[in-house]
């Protein structure tokens, strides 16, 4: 379990002072200048010595990213993009941060932008988000005010603008590319990869995306020194990570924990335990609605991070957005609900995206209401398989990888409402 004295957001649940004073009463903008006069190359390697992954859901090593980015400019700028577009059913984590800890993200924006050789950063905010967007535009305002932003940001000899953009409230917008598009004033599509961001991104220009977790990190990783973060976790999942726990638990709650720490652990002291004990446990779906679900009596095991997620249980730890559901839940209606989402933001670029969303959520209706055919649960599969791996960006694997895992792991739970359906409607026949 994580002692206090190791966690990173110090105010998650706005019990402190979040204004700037408060921040710095805390140890944020604390040496700030010192940081970046050790220099990008410096910065880099302790990102990638800390083995921090992207905490947008991905996990793709952050320094390692940070280091794609050109080392010396040929005439354009170059940008950081925050995604701060959290709309991923059940994440609600970058929320916390942006409302209560602010500075965190503001300190790690200047370092990060530092580090990449660009002179101004975006925050791209959910469009939902209208508190948090106020609360940030307020750090960000009194940021500029005490000189942390602006010319010669903190000090350090460095100029540096953050800009806050609010979005309109799409999915997709927080897909990166789709999200750059959406800065420039332009439909939320999703564009082809090569060029990459970092070759040309934002108005064509050097781009790094980065999650909110990601970015809000980086100061107290470079203080307190990359050993000390990857200190916790297993081999190649290190650090702390915030874990948002919804559904039927006694506590829902969003905590800041150790990676690799056992689903149990987490249920239990953090969530005081399942709603109804263990043995009411149906499924988990691990980080945030586009990864597969688990079966319960797989999960109370399992450890919570995106190696042993994946390999183990064929399912992800993504955004750590832990939704809980015990056998009150009708488990194909859930699936089905999410199936719902995925159609209605799908963009409608890709073919397989655009048919195939719809499609499946059809079907899932009809198998919610027991009125399919057994033989469309493995029409179904072959459906999602089309889908998944053949679209510009990952809405078709994310609407894909549901269905699958409910048809993984319940597919008896379907074939036996198929059955009573049918015994129903037989029933139904022979009272005539």
């Amino acid at each position: 379990m994580l002692k206090d004295q190791d966690r990173i957001f110090t105010n998650l649940y706005g019990m402190h002072d979040r204004t700037l004073k408060g921040a710095m009463a805390r140890g944020h903008w604390d040496g700030t200048a010192g940081i970046i006069a050790k220099g990008r190359d410096w910065i880099i390697q302790q990102m990638k010595d800390s083995g921090l992954r992207g905490r947008g859901g991905a996990g793709f090593p952050t320094g390692l990213k940070w280091s794609f980015m050109p080392k010396e400019s040929d005439g354009r700028p170059s940008y950081l993009v925050v995604n701060a577009d959290e709309s991923e059913p059940g994440t609600c984590k970058d929320r916390e941060i942006m409302r209560h800890d602010p500075h965190t993200l503001i300190e790690g924006c200047l370092i990060a932008s530092f580090a990449m050789n660009a002179n101004a950063c975006y925050i791209y905010i959910r469009g939902e988000y209208i508190r948090e967007r106020e609360a940030l535009q307020a750090a960000i305002d009194e940021a500029y005010d005490a000189g942390l932003l602006g010319k010669n940001a903190a000090k350090s000899g460095w100029d540096f603008d953050l800009y806050l953009h609010h979005g309109a409230g799409a999915y997709i917008c927080g897909e990166e590319t789709a999200l750059i598009e959406s800065l420039e004033g332009k439909k939320g599509m999703p564009r082809m990869k090569p060029p990459f961001p970092a070759g040309a991104g934002l108005y064509g220009c050097p781009t790094t995306v980065n999650n909110v977790e990601s970015i809000a990190v980086v100061p107290t990783i470079l203080r307190r020194g990359p050993e000390w973060f990857a200190g916790f976790g297993r081999q190649n999942n290190a650090g702390t990570k915030l874990f948002a726990i919804s559904g039927h638990v006694n506590n829902p709650c969003v905590v800041e924990e150790a990676m690799s720490i056992s689903f149990q652990e987490l249920i239990e002291t953090h969530c005081g335990g399942i709603r109804g004990g263990w043995d009411n446990l149906l499924a988990v779906i691990p980080g945030g609605s586009s990864v597969p679900c688990v079966r319960g009596e797989k999960m109370k095991d399992a450890i919570m991070d995106f190696d042993y997620l994946r390999g183990e249980l064929g399912s992800g730890l993504g955004t750590a957005a832990v939704i809980v559901m015990d056998k009150s839940t009708d488990i194909v209606k859930a699936i089905w609900r999410l199936s719902k989402f995925y159609k209605h933001e799908s963009c409608g670029q890709c073919t397989p995206c655009r048919e195939g969303t719809g499609w499946m959520m059809r079907v899932m209706d009809r198998l919610v209401r027991g009125e399919a055919e057994p033989e469309e649960i493995d029409m179904l599969w072959d459906v999602t398989k089309q889908v998944e791996g053949h679209t510009i960006c990952a809405l078709g694997d994310a609407a894909a990888w549901p269905i699958q895992g409910l048809i993984r792991n319940f597919r008896d739970e379907i074939e036996d409402r198929i059955k009573a359906q049918k015994s129903g409607r037989m029933g139904a026949m022979a009272a005539e």
